[in-house]
């Protein structure tokens, strides 16, 4: 299992204060965090519409962590290369809305980014049988996409279990990531489980000492 020393953890920009966004990177930058999580909603793939290319392209300029980017949009592969010019590093997309899912991730991996997939919370991690072995990241949705604050799903855990096993059976470098009402109360079960990323958008940003509690979710103290 994962160890909680070695987790990997991703604030979600999406729980930021969007009139002080600068301020909220500077704070991710001088955390213990790992990644900047950034959630692309196009209001068609998911009820909610987010930011987009020209708000990705200036975080990444005062980013100093990986940019995780979640795409939650009908037709990625069409902009693909624009996510890429805009400064993503990791770029997921949805199973659920890609007819030639391989041919994208081989698109993600030709502009050298990293490639993930995620799964909402209805979709069978069985589906990823073909693809596993060419991915870098699967991403476990643990709510319902479109968003934030919304409350985890127990049935996640057993799906982390399900996906770690077939990680672990196919040889795969595949990390676990798992977005959606990750707490502090929640997230060691999630780590046990076999995730190695976890998203926190409004544990982070709303809490009294968002680097206090980054550190919290990796399982160490100030």
């Amino acid at each position: 299992m994962t160890d909680q020393h070695t987790t990997i953890i991703a604030p979600s920009l999406l729980a930021a204060d969007f009139l002080h966004l600068a301020d909220a990177i500077q704070m991710v930058n001088k955390s213990e965090a790992d990644w900047l999580h950034l959630d692309v909603m196009d209001g068609r793939f998911v009820p909610n519409i987010s930011y987009g290319l020209p708000v990705i392209e200036q975080v990444s300029k005062a980013c100093k962590k990986l940019r995780d980017v979640h795409l939650m949009i009908e037709e990625p592969h069409l902009y693909i290369e624009d996510f890429q010019k805009a400064g993503a590093q990791v770029l997921t997309v949805h199973l659920e809305a890609c007819v030639h899912l391989h041919r994208t991730v081989q698109q993600i991996h030709s502009l050298g980014m990293k490639a993930g997939v995620a799964l909402n919370p209805h979709t069978p991690v069985s589906l990823l049988v073909d693809i596993i072995g060419d991915l870098d990241l699967v991403l476990i949705m643990s709510v319902n996409p479109g968003f934030g604050g919304q409350k985890f799903i127990p049935h996640t855990l057993k799906k982390i279990m399900e996906l770690k096993s077939l990680v672990q059976s196919t040889g795969s470098k595949a990390l676990i990531e798992v977005d959606g009402g990750i707490n502090l109360e929640n997230a060691p079960a999630v780590i046990q489980a076999g995730a190695d990323v976890l998203v926190a958008g409004s544990t982070v940003f709303h809490s009294k000492d968002p680097k206090s509690t980054i550190l919290a979710l990796k399982g160490q103290v100030l």
